[in-house]
Order: structure tokens, then sequence, then C-alpha cells
């Protein structure tokens, strides 16, 4: 369902003029006679006797069709029905629309259609002939794996839903669309299964889209920030993928997928805690070698979120949990250092995130040797001059190295966030911090819902058959059901035996 106009948008009710010359001008006006709106006068018929004007936008037409209609208009017959006759030839080109007033012509103008005004008539015209230069599929860029497919989104939409399509070919698969943003006009369109999709989340999800109104929406984060349960967490609520083959396997375990036109990533609802550690190749490995990377990711979690505060715990408040040789090492090189452990965590954990950063947004053949070697020499160096021990560097290293584990970036960030918050604690209360800490963010995630479905479904409240694809992967011939968290609707997903080959 398409945005109502603002009340004081005059376009809504100025109806083209009959004259050819007055409708042109009050277009080239309206649009501040902007140098990429092409006006291409021609005439119909073989007297040349029905004069007509092409306005389209350059770039966003593909000007072959508009020449190749110029070229075919002097073979017009002027005695059949002039306007029906005029647009029947241009169906043969593109799909029609007849415009009554001028806000759908805009409209159509900054799509892709080129505007065709006859003299005499007061309805132009719209065909559609759209022309984008985009960017070829091409591997993602955020989401690796060593095995499974190599496709991405792009940016125009169309092609992503192509790329859907071409994974399923079911005609369950429906596509839905809107436009978002009164002067943007962005498209989005909405996947899903519908003998699979909780009837309820689609509902909610329109509602939520319904609601937005604003000028603008230029990437999928806008979307996501607008239609997302809960706004003061860390955590992410709705689930961006960019890759088609994970989006596919999200819907048909009964997700919505929202794509947006401009943006390479596609939007999932309703996300659950698990699957942001959950990764394609994830299914395209054996159940066993699968599951043991999954946990590694799991482990990863602990690990970079919890790694510097409890070394900032244990040689601050419970030394006694260090073998003695190690701890006197460790009092040895503490010896030699100006500042207390946890600032020295502190400096070199920010020092950490500023190359990081840094590596991402300078350019990526400069970003990675910046990223690397500034680690390597500011730590060697830090160390050298006695700032900081050497212990300290080990423990920030293998944090970051822990964190980089994460097949979803979104999640990666609000872990990065928590990791300051527990080096506080465990600075301030040794381990009993770190573990109010950790009993916080337990709470936390158990009061966070994506679209009316419990965060932790699956694991809190726990449900026993959707433990084949959470913690661990079942081999597929034991995954019969789809997950219960996402979906109670055509729950049957395969009846595959195990595999018995004859003796």
């Amino acid at each position: 369902m398409k945005q109502s106009a603002p009340p004081h948008d005059y376009l809504a009710n100025k109806k083209p003029s009959s004259h050819l010359a007055d409708t042109i001008d009050f277009i080239l006006t309206t649009t501040g006679h902007s140098e990429d709106i092409l006006v291409r006068p021609f005439s119909f018929g073989r007297n040349q006797t029905l004069k007509a004007t092409f306005i389209y936008v350059e770039g966003l037409c593909n000007e072959d069709a508009i020449e190749k209609m110029i070229s075919r208009a002097k073979f017009f017959d002027e005695k059949e029905p002039v306007f029906e006759s005029a647009q029947q030839y241009l169906e043969e080109v593109g799909h029609t629309e007849t415009l009554n007033c001028f806000r759908p012509l805009i409209d159509k103008l900054f799509i892709g259609y080129a505007i065709c005004v006859i003299d005499g008539f007061s309805t132009p015209i719209a065909v559609a002939i759209p022309f984008y230069k985009e960017r070829p599929v091409s591997e993602p860029m955020t989401e690796k794996v060593v095995r499974g497919s190599r496709e991405g989104f792009v940016e125009n939409v169309r092609t992503n839903i192509s790329l859907l399509r071409r994974r399923i070919g079911d005609e369950q698969l429906w596509i839905e669309t809107k436009t978002i943003g009164t002067r943007t006009k962005t498209k989005i369109m909405i996947a899903y299964m519908n003998d699979i999709v909780d009837k309820s989340i689609l509902r909610e999800l329109h509602t939520r889209l319904d609601r937005i109104y604003t000028d603008s929406v230029l990437e999928d984060g806008n979307i996501e920030e607008l239609i997302e349960d809960q706004v003061y967490t860390p955590f992410p609520t709705v689930y961006s993928t960019e890759r088609p083959d994970t989006t596919a396997a999200h819907l048909l375990e009964g997700k919505i997928a929202i794509l947006s036109d401009g943006s390479p990533m596609a939007l999932i609802v309703p996300a659950l805690f698990v699957q942001f550690f959950h990764n394609a190749e994830d299914h395209t490995q054996r159940a066993d070698i699968g599951t043991l990377i999954r946990l590694l990711r799991f482990l990863c979690i602990f690990i970079a979120m919890l790694a510097p505060s409890f070394y900032i715990a244990i040689t601050t408040f419970h030394q006694e949990l260090i073998p003695t040789g190690l701890l006197g090492n460790l009092a040895a090189q503490q010896e030699g250092t100006p500042f207390p452990t946890f600032v020295e965590t502190l400096m070199m954990e920010v020092t950490f995130e500023i190359l990081r950063e840094a590596g991402i947004r300078m350019p990526q053949p400069v970003g990675q040797a910046v990223s690397i070697v500034g680690a390597i020499v500011i730590g060697q160096a830090a160390v050298q001059a006695g700032i900081v021990s050497a212990a300290v560097v080990i423990v920030i290293s293998i944090t970051a190295i822990a964190s980089f584990v994460f097949p979803t970036y979104s999640i990666g960030v609000p872990i990065r966030i928590l990791r300051f918050g527990f080096m506080a604690l465990a600075a301030s209360f040794g381990l009993l911090g770190i573990c109010i800490g950790f009993t916080a963010v337990l709470l936390h995630l158990s009061t966070l819902k994506s679209f009316g479905v419990p965060y932790l479904k699956g694991l809190s409240p726990f449900i026993w058959k959707d433990q084949t694809d959470t913690l661990f992967r079942a081999p597929k011939w034991l995954m019969n059901e789809r997950p219960e968290a996402t979906t109670k609707w055509n729950q049957t997903r395969q009846r595959t035996p195990k595999p018995s080959p004859k003796d």
C-alpha cells in the first residue's frame, strides 16, 4: 500500500492540459528545469500531423527503446482512433498507464517511466522502460564461506527477488510490494511462504510498515529501526543478511524477508538470538563438522565478552586461582608498569577498537595492513616501553580474534559494548561483579521479543524438537520438522529415512 501524499501536495489535484506545450512546461517548471530531465519531441503518422513529446530522466530509462518508438512513429495510422491506437502502439515496447493528474505522472517519471504527451489530449501515457546501471551479482563481503554459494544480493530489489525465485521455485512464495518515504519513494518487497508463515506475524509486520510516515528511507537500516520491538537494547531484534541462500532457508522456516530497493541486504523477522551464530556453511558441511564449528562460535561469545574481565578479576582480587609459577611471572611484569590492570586492559582494548575501525574504513589493500601491522607494532612497543604487560596484550589479542568469529556483524557490536561493562564490574567487584553482570544480561535477553516471539525461544522457553538446529546441527535425515519457534503451520519438512546403503 502506497503512502498517501502530504496534505500540502498541490500536484495531487493538478490536471494536465490538452495543450502539449503547457503540460511540458509545467513538468519542467515543477522539476526545476533539471539537466537530467530530457525532452524529445516527435510526430506520429506518415504525414507527421500528430505532435507528441517524450519526457524522461536520463539514466533511468532505456534510451534505445525511446529511439525505437520514435523511429517507428511514422508508420502510425492517423485514421484509427488516435489515443487508443497510440497507447496500443506504445504498449508494444513496455507496460503503459494513463495519467489523469500530475502527482502520479511525476512519481512515474522518477522510477524509470517515459512520459508520452500527445498534443490535443489531456491524458499523458507513461511507458515502463526502466534501465538501471547496477553492480553485478558477486560474492558477499561480510558472510564468507568455504563451501557454498558465492552469490550475494545487489542494490536492485528486482534482481534480489529473482535470486530468491531461483532457489524456491514454488507458487507459495508470495511477494508483496510497498512504497515508503514521501520523497524517496523507496520500494520494498515482502517475501514469505504463504502456507508456512505465521499469519499473525505477517499482519503485525504490515501494521508496523504502514505506521511508518517519513520523507526518506535510504537504507534497510532505516526500516529496521522503525519496526524493531525493543529500542533500548544493544542486541539486534531484526536479522540482516546479504546471502540469498540464507534468506531462502529462513523463508522455508516460516520467517519473513524484507528487501529494500537500493540495499544489498535482506531483513529477516522474527529474529532469534541463536540464529545470529548460525552460518550458511553449517548446512553445507557434514553434521559433525557443522556442530563442532557452531559450538566453537558459542565458545567465542564467552571469550570475546568475558576474557578481559576474567583477567582483571583474577589478577586483582583472586590471585589464589593463579598457579604459583604463573603468578610470579605476572607479578614481575606488573612491577614494571605504572598503571593498574584495569587501566592497562582498557587502554589496549580502546587501541584495538580504533585499529579495527581504521581497517574497515580505509581502502581494502591498505586497511588490512594497517590493522595487522598496527596491532603488532603498537603491542610490542607498549610492552617494551613498560606501559602495559605482555599478558594484557595476549589477552586482548585473543579477545579480538574471538570477536571476528561471529558470522553476523550486527551481533558482534553488542558483545564489544558489553565487554567494557564487564571489565568495569570485574575491576570493582571481581568475579562477583562478573556473575552479577552475566545474570543481568541473561535476564535482559529473556525479556526481549522479536515481533512477539521470545528472543531466546527454543532455548527459553525450551523446545525439545527444535534442538536439531539450535546449539547443535543434527544430520539432515533427523530434521523432519520445521522449528516450532518461528511457525506452527505446515510443520512437516521432509520424511527422508536414515541412509542405509546395501552391503
